[in-house]
């Protein structure tokens, strides 16, 4: 089978209508990807209600224009997210549409926003890691979908792109289990690849118009124009060109490994035809990625398990600590802390951190909208890493 991964240049969100119907066309035109009378999915990453200028969220440009192309092609476009660490509620969902742009985007488009937070308990057929999963009622009530998601540096898992989107078909502080029962990031990459196979997007559509580095995927990241827009049929596709662009080292993308250890293509960039540049004219030698990833202490020891993977864990990981200064004792943190290793019993009700408590999934971190949890090494981590 073939791959291919179209890169698109666009400057602005002003010109995202028109790259996509351009592209969309070269690549068969959307009744490819849609008949007539389809409800089809808009999976956009829309991590939490952060407005468009943060680039923590799929732009509402980007989704708004596939949603026309939707329509244009018979079909019925329907947005659709589930926000970690929310509760699933319609007044979350309200919230999360308005804050982001995506409910203007919405009307603008005639597309339909799915305020059901309903999910129902499913098999995964395919699933190595997962065999049954609570999805998102939308995901499961549609003809189809697509990927709408983001380039981000994520401080977990190294970037989040196509697949890690697909983590979004749990529902809100479901997904807190998961960190849970695979907090690994070789296990939890094997969550995400059973996900995405069950999800089974018919097209994705990467946003990296305003792309996102440092200690990403939340409130804690850096925007980065990046300029472009990537599609594809194939989010593992997609990811792979993504992670080259931004220059991920292949031995710290832990879901490329997990992809290949299953036998899954592609895994490599020389698999993929790309179209519209070449990997020289769009990489970026500066793209910076969270700390954790750069240093990446734990590869020096290989893949420890047991109380020896542990205890290296504890001690080489960074460790999340509360900033004061910032923390308004909202309590998302605690909500989506796996672990429960958060207490709001800090001073003045603020939260605070219990490190041997802590699994490092770092979704306090990712979720925290204040930028009140910092990362940070012990002693021995910074020895080690020369700082």
């Amino acid at each position: 089978m073939g791959y291919q991964v179209h890169a698109v240049p666009c400057g602005d969100y002003a010109g995202a209508e028109a790259a996509l119907r351009d592209t969309v066309e070269r690549m068969g035109g959307m009744g490819r990807f849609v008949r007539p009378g389809e409800r089809i999915l808009l999976k956009a990453n829309l991590l939490r209600p952060a407005p468009p200028e943060a680039a923590v969220c799929t732009h509402p440009a980007v989704t708004g224009a596939v949603a026309k192309l939707v329509r244009e092609a018979g079909g019925t476009a329907v947005i659709a997210d589930s926000p970690g660490g929310a509760l699933q509620k319609e007044s979350v969902l309200r919230n999360l549409y308005e804050k982001t742009g995506t409910a203007q985007a919405a009307r603008e488009a005639e597309a339909e926003l799915c305020l059901d937070p309903s999910a129902r308990l499913v098999n995964l057929p395919d699933g190595q890691v997962l065999r049954q999963a609570e999805i998102i009622s939308p995901a499961l009530d549609c003809d189809g979908i697509f990927d709408l998601c983001k380039m981000k540096t994520h401080v977990f898992m190294g970037m989040t792109g196509a697949v890690k989107n697909s983590f979004g078909l749990i529902p809100g502080l479901t997904k807190v289990g998961f960190h849970g029962s695979h907090p690994d990031k070789t296990q939890f990459a094997q969550v995400l690849l059973d996900l995405i196979g069950f999800m089974a997007p018919r097209l994705c559509v990467m946003d990296a118009v305003l792309a996102m580095e440092g200690e990403g995927p939340g409130a804690s990241g850096t925007p980065r124009q990046v300029g472009l827009l990537l599609l594809s049929d194939s989010p593992l596709a997609l990811d792979v060109i993504a992670g080259e662009i931004m220059g991920l080292p292949r031995d710290r993308n832990a879901l490329l490994l997990a992809a290949q250890a299953r036998g899954l293509s592609p895994t490599r960039w020389e698999e993929i035809e790309l179209v519209g540049a070449t990997l020289e004219e769009l990489r970026i030698p500066d793209y910076q990625f969270p700390a954790n990833v750069r240093d990446n202490l734990m590869g020096f020891l290989g893949p420890l398990t047991g109380t020896a993977g542990r205890l290296c864990k504890q001690l080489l990981s960074q460790t999340p600590r509360i900033r004061t200064d910032k923390c308004i004792g909202c309590a998302i943190c605690k909500n989506a802390c796996p672990g429960k290793a958060i207490t709001m019993t800090g001073p003045g009700g603020k939260a605070k951190v219990h490190p041997r408590a802590c699994i490092r999934c770092y979704c306090c971190h990712e979720l925290c909208p204040h930028k009140a949890v910092d990362l940070k090494r012990n002693w021995l981590g910074r020895l080690l890493n020369g700082k």
